[in-house]
């Protein structure tokens, strides 16, 4: 998300904040009933900004807020995809990001019983809705979690480690 709002022209530190925070009910609520229903109900309560509840709520597609900002088609573009990158990275022999290219995450996309509970409509329409290239925001993507990677978990220490 912080690379995209650099990229974008956006507050780094909002998108962040939003990126983060975006599915902190899910554990506890994790049914369509309750997310993100509850965790909006609780930022409502802490006085978060309508910016970020809209955020928060659009990027679930059964909750009809439609994403308009780029902020919001940005977290619904990310979201899966941040996951499906990350198990990508943990099945390479050093766990490491470094590992993953964009053509290797789209090979693996094609593999439903790869990482299954991944919405890939999800990526795909987000990306479609971002308006880039697939390929290109897979890439991004990658890159912007390289720079993060150790904080990730997924620059290889841990594979080293084992």
């Amino acid at each position: 998300m912080r690379a995209y709002a650099r990229k974008l022209g956006g507050d780094e530190e909002l998108w962040g904040l939003v990126g983060l925070i975006h599915d902190f009910d899910y554990e506890r609520w994790p049914s369509l009933e309750d997310h993100p229903y509850r965790g909006n109900e609780i930022l409502t309560e802490r006085g978060y900004s309508e910016e970020i509840r809209r955020a928060v709520m659009s990027h679930a597609e059964y909750t009809g807020m439609p994403r308009v900002s780029p902020m919001e088609k940005t977290l619904f573009a990310c979201d899966e995809l941040a996951g499906f990158i990350t198990a990508c990275a943990l099945v390479k022999p050093g766990k490491s990001l470094a590992e993953v290219e964009a053509k290797s995450v789209r090979k693996k996309m094609k593999d439903k019983a790869f990482a299954r509970s991944v919405n890939r409509d999800d990526i795909v329409n987000g990306t479609v809705d971002l308006g880039v290239e697939l390929e290109e925001h897979i890439g991004f993507c990658i890159e912007a979690m390289k720079g993060i990677a150790r904080e990730l978990g997924l620059d290889g220490s841990a594979a080293k480690s084992a």
